[in-house]
């Protein structure tokens, strides 16, 4: 059997709800985690950036009220990679979502046709 794939994940948001549906239909086993109550650790979420070869702006959640209310539309840019990580771990609502990993390949966001066979194909 293969290994769940682990999402960090909204509850409530539909694009979460979206990916979770299309991959279960599809026999993916997944390892839900609330993105709210346990995001990923800063060392997590580094190994993941650095695994999906993005850069830290991409896994911000720019529309989120987090991001606003903290003004970090012009804090961000003069704070190195490491700051980044650091700010985005430490409130789950700052991170782009849903997040997908088997530990070997990475996704976020969820665009179905992105994900496709390379991962269903498990």
């Amino acid at each position: 059997m293969a290994k769940a794939l682990k999402m960090y994940h909204l509850p409530t948001c539909s694009t979460c709800k979206g990916a979770i549906k299309a991959l279960k239909e599809n026999g993916c086993e997944l390892d839900l985690r609330d993105i709210r109550e346990t995001p990923p650790s800063a060392e997590e979420l580094g190994a993941l950036i650095r695994m999906s070869g993005l850069p830290v702006s991409k896994w911000t959640n720019t529309s989120g009220d987090a991001y606003r209310e903290q003004g970090l539309k012009d804090k961000m840019p003069g704070m190195s990679d490491e700051e980044k990580i650091r700010l985005l771990a430490s409130n789950g609502m700052l991170i782009k979502r849903p997040i997908l990993t088997d530990g070997a390949k990475v996704t976020i966001g969820f665009k179905e046709a992105d994900v496709g066979p390379a991962w269903f194909g498990r």
